[in-house]
C-alpha cells in the first residue's frame, strides 16, 4: 500500500494509522493491580499525535526494502519513548503544562506519581520493543538500534538538551549554544528515526550519512517552526498553552534572531536537509515534501 502513496497528506494519515494499530497491539492491556499504570501508558501514547517520527522510521526503511513489520515496531518504540519525554516535560517541576494535544496533560488526567511511573515504564518498554526478534532477526543490528537510541535520548541527546533548556531559562545564548542545545533536545532523536531504517536495510555509509544529515537539519527547522507557534499560533492550533517559553525566558533561534529571521534559518535547513537526499531519486520524494511540511506547518 506504502509503494502507491504519492502525496504528503496521504503519507501521513497512512502513518498515523499503522503506528496506531502497532502501538495499540503492543501496548500491554489494563488488568491487574497496576490498571491505573497501564491506562496512563495507554492515555500517554495513544493521543492525536502527528506520528512524524514514526513517518521518518517508516519511509526510510522504505528507501532500503526493510520488512514493515518490523518498522512498525521500531516506530512504536520511537513513539513510546517520545511520550515519556513528552509526559515528563508536563510535569509540575519541567515545563508545567496542563495541556496536550488539546487534552488533559497525563499528571493532570491521572497524578503526578502515576505519571512519572508512567514514564518510567514507556522508556524501558521502548527499549524492550527494539529489543525483540521481531524489531530485526540480526542481534548486532538490534544492538547498534538500541546503542544509537540511548545517545539520541539520554545524556548525550534529549536529555541532556532538557536540562540545558532548563539550567539556562532567563539567560542569554550564543547562536552556536542554542543550536547545540536543540540538535540534543530534538534534532537528536528525529535523527535516530532516519538512521533507523536505514541501519535495518544494511545501508551503505555514505547513505547512512545522507539520511543522518537529513535528519539533524530537519530536527533543526521543526524545533523553530516549534518556537515559531509558541510564540505566534494560539491554544487551538497547538493543543498546548502558547508564549509560554517567552514567559520563562528560555533561549531559542526565536528569541534571539526574531520571528523573521528565525523563519528564513528554518527554510534554509530545510532547503539543506532535501539536498541531502539526491543519491535516493525520486524515492525519497515523500521524506522531501516532509522537509517542507517541517517548516510550514500551522499545528
Amino acid at each position: 500500500m506504502t509503494s502507491e502513496i504519492t502525496s504528503i497528506d496521504e503519507a501521513f494519515v497512512e502513518a498515523v494509522a499503522f503506528t496506531n494499530a502497532t502501538l495499540d497491539a503492543l501496548l500491554p492491556k489494563p488488568s491487574g493491580p497496576e490498571t491505573r499504570l497501564l491506562e496512563a501508558m495507554r492515555y500517554a501514547t495513544l493521543s492525536s499525535g502527528k506520528r512524524l517520527r514514526a513517518f521518518f522510521v517508516l519511509q526510510a526503511g522504505n528507501l532500503f526494502g526493510v520488512d514493515r513489520r518490523a518498522l512498525g515496531r521500531v516506530a512504536a518504540a520511537v513513539e513510546c519513548l517520545h511520550a515519556y519525554s513528552l509526559v515528563h516535560d508536563d510535569l509540575p517541576a519541567m515545563d508545567d503544562d496542563d495541556l496536550r494535544r488539546g487534552e488533559p496533560s497525563l499528571h493532570k488526567a491521572f497524578d503526578e506519581a502515576t505519571a512519572i511511573l508512567a514514564g518510567d515504564a514507556l522508556l524501558t518498554l521502548a527499549f524492550g520493543l527494539i529489543a525483540s526478534p521481531e524489531a530485526h532477526c540480526d542481534p548486532y543490528t538490534r544492538c547498534e538500534l538500541i546503542s544509537r537510541l540511548c545517545a539520541a535520548s539520554g545524556h548525550e541527546g534529549m536529555a541532556g538538551g532538557q536540562m540545558i533548556d532548563l539550567a539556562f531559562e532567563g539567560q542569554e545564548l550564543a547562536l552556536p549554544e542554542i543550536k547545540r542545545l536543540q540538535r540534543m533536545k530534538t534534532a537528536a532523536l528525529i535523527a535516530f528515526c532516519c538512521d533507523a531504517g536505514a541501519i535495518m536495510g544494511k545501508a551503505s555509509a555514505h547513505a547512512l550519512q545522507a539520511l543522518s544529515a537529513y535528519g539533524q537539519d530537519i530536527g533543526l527547522a521543526y524545533q523553530i517552526a516549534d518556537d515559531l507557534l509558541d510564540m505566534e499560533g494560539t491554544e487551538a492550533q497547538t493543543g498546548k498553552g502558547v508564549r509560554k517559553d517567552a514567559e520563562r525566558g528560555k533561549a531559542t533561534l526565536v528569541s534571539l534572531l526574531g520571528p523573521d529571521r528565525a523563519r528564513t534559518q528554518a527554510k534554509a535547513l530545510a532547503a539543506q536537509a532535501v539536498a541531502h537526499l539526491e543519491l535516493f531519486d525520486d524515492k525519497a520524494d515523500l521524506l522531501r515534501a516532509a522537509a517542507r511540511f517541517a517548516v510550514a506547518r500551522h499545528a
